[in-house]
């Protein structure tokens, strides 16, 4: 039987690094969906895909994952064009309005913490957070809690008798406890959003093997590297990121976090695909990691993380989750009292 691999955030990046490789290595047993929010990116990214693999099975699926009502229509969806799901890639993400901390670099370039300064973006950038429509912060809606409602609508078709399923997260290096606040999981008071988002993601993925591990889910956590990306090239002019890279290929003797492509950051994305997935560790984040000569390689490392926090942020996202449907279905009643009026 062919696997079900759904995959958000498809359309570039790592995300379509990974659908490329796993269609390279069979794409005759995959059942893979794109979860997009753009559908005409979507279907470009589609398109090239099957002029690659013409025989594959590539299927689109609309969605927005900042957005709750995106999320929920999306999940009723694809349940109803799949019975089952394999593979669920947690991928989508952004950095809005990464601001590049000048007075922070210049102070990182004469300390100990060069090294970690140039391969994770520590203590060097922030960013500007905005609110969606259901009035959550974006980096946190987009990052983490869409995802969080997505598996929870997507649980009759992961969890099944006799069948393993696994989420894959992406999450990052970046991914700092320092950033993260149980009294403000959506980071509004802070300016690194997209670190606390993270660190989240780490925390959540742990209590979800904790909940889901016996109903045949697993779940893993993978970070990227640092890559050139749409959401990291904006950073700097590109003229720089061209100066720059001569310097980032020899900084990879001493770092081996410098993935720099795509297709290398989606290396821990594809091993996890070949592993069995009760043979991972849950307190494991594993790496997409490039060896100086350019070789791509997956090695774990352990996450600054506990289950009595990782309990407590479930628990606040149960409670967020709840509160959210409830305004969901006030609109809708009021929106159809508006209706009624209207007809009357």
């Amino acid at each position: 039987m062919s696997k079900v691999v759904l995959v958000t955030g498809a359309n570039s990046g790592v995300g379509l690094a990974l659908c490329e490789r796993l269609l390279s290595h069979n794409s005759d047993g995959l059942q893979l969906c794109l979860a997009c929010r753009n559908m005409q990116r979507a279907e470009a990214t589609r398109s090239h895909l099957l002029t690659s693999h013409p025989a594959a099975q590539v299927d689109l699926l609309q969605m927005d994952t900042s957005s709750i009502s995106s999320v929920l229509r999306a999940a009723q969806e694809f349940k109803l064009r799949y019975a089952r799901l394999d593979y669920l890639y947690l991928n989508a993400g952004i950095m809005p309005n990464p601001q590049f901390d000048v007075k922070a670099f210049v102070k990182g370039l004469f300390s100990s913490n060069v090294i970690n300064m140039f391969s994770t973006g520590e203590g060097i950038l922030t960013q500007k957070d905005g609110i969606t429509n259901d009035g959550l912060q974006e980096v946190f809606a987009t990052n983490l809690f869409g995802h969080f409602l997505l598996v929870r609508e997507l649980e009759p078709v992961l969890c099944h008798a006799g069948q393993t399923s696994q989420l894959v997260w992406t999450s990052s290096s970046n991914a700092l406890s320092s950033t993260f606040s149980l009294d403000d999981i959506q980071h509004q008071k802070g300016t690194q959003p997209y670190s606390s988002s993270k660190y989240a993601t780490d925390l959540l993925s742990l209590a979800l093997n904790n909940r889901y591990n016996k109903q045949g889910l697993y779940s893993s956590v993978i970070c990227p590297g640092f890559m050139l990306t749409n959401m990291t090239i904006g950073i700097l002019p590109f003229y720089l990121w061209k100066l720059l890279m001569p310097f980032f290929l020899m900084l990879r003797i001493f770092t081996n976090t410098l993935t720099l492509t795509t297709y290398n950051g989606s290396e821990a994305l594809f091993w996890v695909f070949l592993q069995k997935p009760e043979s991972l560790n849950p307190f494991s984040k594993y790496h997409s990691l490039t060896s100086a000569l350019g070789n791509s390689y997956t090695q774990p490392h352990k996450m600054d993380i506990n289950m009595e926090t990782s309990e407590s942020l479930y628990e606040k996202l149960l409670q967020l989750e709840k509160d959210m449907r409830g305004k969901l279905k006030d609109k809708e009643k009021e929106s159809h009292h508006a209706k009624e009026t209207c007809r009357i």
